[in-house]
């Protein structure tokens, strides 16, 4: 498979295909704006067409990567600034996409990146609390999800995660917000995975939530801005479970062989514990 140049916005319009359930949140702004950034719109100003309420409220607007100064760190930049420095970059236009579709979410993890980088400094290591946002951002996915279900992630019980229990998916939710993960699924390839957060499920929220169709994200964007998963103390214990995205039912054409679940180099048991 050829590599995308992710500086390359002509390359995006052919390679990111936005049928893919993955993109199923952000397709509907996603695929005009790649278009108009394929004509010669910076990223930034393509993003600044879209701003949705929450970062108009909060004065946040995408700027152009050279606004951030030397020697600022970027998160500091962005709070004390509301400004995004944006690159004209494949990674930045799917961080631009989960700032609009995932605001209050975004503010506030934005909002714990600063204040401990105000009280601890940049420094050469983030700390746990840092680390485990960033792990977020980058690479992380929302899933809301029936417990049995929630239980076999957490084990690492593959067949019964994916065969056993692949009725059950039907009833779940898993949303992306890592632009990373998203930038890497324009080329998926099997091992790819994601570090999913968990929320508490209930048949009415789940129902509520699906049938919200577009207006999913901004249901729970705000919850996800205010839950307890989100706040320092917990984000710090790093709360993740690996999940093989292409292993999600309904979202690989040959996941529904399922052989596809034998692969312990993707599909890996749990550590022993001591």
């Amino acid at each position: 498979m050829d590599t995308i140049n992710p500086f390359a916005p002509h390359a995006w319009v052919s390679s990111i295909d936005w049928s893919r359930p993955w993109l199923a949140s952000v397709a509907r702004i996603g695929q005009p704006m790649v278009a108009q950034i394929a004509q010669g719109l910076p990223v930034h100003a393509a993003l600044n067409q879209y701003l949705p309420a929450a970062l108009q409220e909060a004065g946040l607007r995408f700027v152009p990567q050279e606004a951030l100064p030397d020697g600022v760190a970027y998160e500091t930049f962005i709070r004390e600034q509301r400004c995004v420095p944006t690159r004209d970059h494949l990674h930045d236009v799917f961080n631009g996409l989960i700032w609009l579709h995932w605001p209050q979410l975004k503010l506030h993890l934005n909002q714990l990146q600063a204040q401990a980088i105000a009280r601890d400094g940049v420094g050469q290591r983030r700390g746990p609390l840092r680390d485990a946002i960033t792990v977020l951002d980058e690479n992380g996915a929302i899933w809301l999800a029936p417990q049995p279900l929630v239980e076999a992630l957490r084990a690492r019980q593959w067949q019964r995660l994916m065969v056993e229990l692949r009725p059950l998916w039907a009833q779940s939710c898993l949303w992306p917000v890592g632009h990373a993960l998203l930038e890497k699924l324009v080329q998926p390839r099997k091992p790819m995975t994601a570090h999913v957060l968990c929320l508490p499920w209930t048949p009415d929220t789940a129902a509520a939530l699906q049938a919200s169709g577009d207006a999913v994200s901004s249901a729970l964007d705000a919850h996800m801005a205010r839950d307890m998963l989100v706040c320092a103390d917990v984000l710090a214990t790093k709360p993740f479970s690996p999940l093989p995205v292409l292993g999600v039912p309904g979202w690989w054409a040959q996941n529904e062989e399922l052989s596809f679940y034998d692969d312990p180099l993707v599909f890996r048991a749990a550590r022993p514990t001591t």
